[in-house]
């Protein structure tokens, strides 16, 4: 019997696990079909393509990103938004810090998904910058909050995934977010 439940994660769990065993690059759609006990058929229902796996088409952290910050107060100043924002993404990738750390293993191994990763965060910076227009904030100061945002996000992210880390990610959002205001402050 084929049909078991969480098609999805099994065939994302495969992918990680080849992915790290043998690379990116070395391993085909239908070896992690296969690991995952389903077909290239179900694969492909799932993902357009084995880059996929790693970044979802139309991404659901983006679309969490721009709906948390579209729902912060009107009266928070662009940077508290943020901050809220922040805070609310990194609870939600708290209980997910090994599969990030392998995810992410993943990617620093190939340039071509690096790239992937840095057209991503791009897209999820305009996302960002277009829905504090939205609300009312002006240019510079909403491409200036999202770029920081993003900027604050990936560096806490790379702190948080680090062997030797033990904060959680809420915590170094928050250190992260002051520092930059310290930077920006002077000081």
């Amino acid at each position: 019997m084929r049909w078991e439940p969480n098609a999805r994660g099994r065939l994302e769990q495969a992918a990680l696990e080849l992915y790290s065993e043998r690379g990116f690059e070395q391993t085909t759609v239908a070896e992690i079909a296969k690991r995952a006990g389903l077909t290239e058929r179900t694969f492909f229902r799932h993902f357009a393509d084995k880059r996929e796996v790693l970044f979802p088409g139309a991404s659901p952290l983006e679309e969490f990103f721009v709906s948390t910050l579209a729902g912060t107060p009107e009266s928070a100043a662009p940077i508290d938004a943020m901050a809220t924002v922040l805070e609310a993404v990194a609870a939600l990738f708290q209980d997910r810090r090994e599969l990030s750390r392998r995810r992410q293993a993943v990617i620093a191994a190939n340039a071509e998904l690096q790239e992937r990763e840095l057209v991503k965060l791009a897209s999820l910076s305009a996302a960002l910058a277009d829905t504090l227009r939205l609300r009312g904030v002006t240019e510079p100061a909403a491409s200036l909050t999202a770029e920081a945002g993003v900027a604050v996000f990936k560096i806490a992210f790379e702190r948080w995934i680090s062997e030797s880390n033990t904060r959680d990610f809420c915590r170094l959002i928050r250190e992260s977010l002051d520092e930059l205001k310290a930077v920006a402050a002077g000081k």
